[in-house]
């Protein structure tokens, strides 16, 4: 059986390659595409047998990919992969075998390889999904524990616990830690779902704080309240909503 993997992050493109062959002999990984448009081409060129098909990418994405090759004679098929398990249900919408959350584990990884060698149509009885979806809510609720975040045109392994704030900008999501700064495309509010709430509380609908990255609490000249955050003295704006977070501090 030949496979594409499209992501936009190479870290995954790499782990996921590796994680087939070790699964399965009968998947061949014959290409990898960073976007939705070198995905088509890849398709159109190598005529693969499935595609494994990360939903958030720059150009197209993942859903706009798979309403594309639905228009195909014989469609390859197609395995979500996604750190959001509320693509979910609109994933088998497009006729998905099956829809995996980052990270990946070796384990149901090979559940989605032998769903793939006795399908034959992209469909999935009410059973199979509830259990996908069950799955993918037992994903959601583990704490996040490591971050692929971008800085210029690298990808870096950060550990939760070296963050000391997410500050959301206009498209992206600034990474700080107590050296340096780094990009990711996580929404605030799924990193809020996934972070630990006792190591890390949202004080503002841009910020999330590491409790123990917080030197001090105040209120500035103009009666606001402000985090400074120890290593480098940034300071945070705190909303009003979140003033309940410091009544004991």
């Amino acid at each position: 059986m030949r496979a594409i993997i499209a992501d936009d992050e190479p870290i995954l493109r790499h782990h996921l390659s590796r994680l087939l062959g070790t699964v399965s002999y009968d998947i061949d990984v014959v290409g990898s595409a960073k976007d939705g448009i070198e995905a088509l081409d890849l398709i159109k060129t190598l005529q693969p047998d499935v595609v494994f098909l990360d939903i958030r990418m720059p150009g197209l994405d993942g859903l706009e990919v798979a309403n594309l090759l639905s228009e195909m004679q014989t469609p390859p098929r197609i395995i979500f992969v996604t750190a959001y398990d509320h693509y979910a249900i609109e994933a088998f919408e497009h006729g998905a075998i099956d829809y995996l959350i980052k990270p990946i584990d070796e384990k149901r990884l090979n559940k989605t390889c032998t769903r793939l060698k006795t399908r034959t149509k992209p469909t999935l009885n009410a059973d199979e999904f509830t259990q996908i979806l069950s799955h993918a809510q037992e994903k959601r609720s583990a704490p996040l524990t490591w971050l692929k975040a971008a800085k210029g045109e690298d990808i870096h392994l950060i550990h939760v616990d070296d963050v000391e704030y997410f500050r959301a900008e206009d498209k992206y999501v600034t990474v700080v830690t107590n050296d340096s700064e780094y990009i990711i495309r996580t929404p605030l509010r799924n990193l809020s779902q996934v972070l630990c709430e006792e190591t890390f509380w949202q004080i503002h609908r841009s910020v999330i704080v590491k409790v123990s990255a917080i030197r001090r609490v105040f209120k500035d000249i103009t009666g606001k309240m402000v985090v400074e955050v120890s290593s480098n003295q940034s300071q945070l704006p705190v909303s009003r909503n979140a003033h309940s977070l410091f009544k004991q501090m």
